[in-house]
């Protein structure tokens, strides 16, 4: 296996948002290669615990060298969208202090060429984040109908020139199979007429495909409102997204909780009867200049945190 250098993200901000109790149960929903979960285990004490969560098996690879070497940790192989289930079957659902995630795509998915996440290096179209499950890229391209396509491509990658690129990719896979990265991100240079500066003209494509592919935001959705759930009262839940797609959801559904539940307008409401189950903590975070100049793919991070209101249910 290739060694990559991974630089965790938000390292101290994020571990502290989500830092209670020394000796209470933390999850780490996107483990990775275990940067924040490494962090967190130096400030907790013997009887503490922290249960990390990927889809990918290489992280999970990775989980099992770490839990071999402290027994305070444990990883399990599953989307972070199924927390509450997992939480639930290990007797933690409402007894959990801090809830960290870490969503997008890690350095490592990115630079190894065989996953298929970069335009930037030629492999196997592929894309899944979770190999052993679903269908991969190249596979749903030789499939999907140019108008599906074109939405996808509009919807998750917030490409403008959706249709004129889906009408590419359909031309270009009729000729050929379009099974590797530089052969998709070629058609679609070549297709796209407006090159943003310093940006591939790919980037946007890529990335609607490969959130479609794993799901992203159905599992965003998802985990946010389970993470509430498996949260004991006063517990924190901190975010770390990276582009706007995510970033949204989350700001969103923390506005949302805040604010409680929805009454028709003009009826005479108390704050106390809306009941809200998040508290926002500050403002959002983003990295430091110092982080941005040592590791210029935080430079679009950004970190927002909440707490169980102790009233929730």
């Amino acid at each position: 296996m290739t060694a990559f250098v991974h630089q965790t993200v938000l390292l101290d901000e994020a571990v502290v948002s989500v830092l209670g109790a020394r000796d209470g149960v933390y999850v780490d929903a996107t483990f990775g290669r275990g940067g924040h979960t490494r962090h967190l285990l130096a400030q907790l004490d013997a009887d503490a615990r922290v249960i990390g969560f990927d889809k990918d098996p290489q992280a999970i690879a990775a989980g099992q060298l770490l839990a071999a070497e402290d027994a305070r940790f444990s990883i399990v192989h599953e989307s972070f969208a199924d927390i509450l289930d997992v939480m639930t079957a290990m007797g933690l659902a409402g007894s959990v202090n801090g809830v960290l995630a870490d969503l997008g795509v890690s350095s490592p998915q990115l630079d190894d060429a065989e996953r298929g996440f970069s335009f930037m290096n030629d492999g196997p179209l592929d894309m899944r984040m979770d190999v052993t499950r679903g269908q991969s890229a190249a596979e749903w391209i030789a499939g999907v109908d140019e108008t599906e396509l074109a939405r996808v491509l509009f919807e998750f990658g917030e490409e403008r020139h959706s249709r004129r690129i889906a009408r590419a990719i359909v031309r270009g896979r009729a000729e050929s199979p379009i099974t590797r990265t530089k052969q998709l991100a070629d058609i679609v240079a070549e297709a796209h007429p407006a090159w943003e500066k310093h940006k591939h003209p790919a980037t946007r494509a890529f990335q609607a495909i490969r959130i479609f592919i794993n799901n992203e935001l159905g599992d965003i959705e998802r985990f946010l409102c389970d993470a509430l759930r498996v949260l004991r009262p006063q517990g924190r839940l901190a975010v770390i997204s990276f582009h706007s797609l995510e970033d949204r959801l989350v700001k969103q559904y923390f506005q949302k909780e805040a604010k409680g539940d929805d009454f028709p307008p003009g009826l005479p409401i108390t704050v106390d009867m809306l009941k809200p189950r998040l508290k926002i903590i500050g403002k959002a975070i983003d990295p430091s200049a110092e982080e941005v100049s040592a590791n210029p793919r935080s430079r679009s991070a950004r970190l927002r945190v909440a707490e169980k209101i102790a009233e929730a249910a």
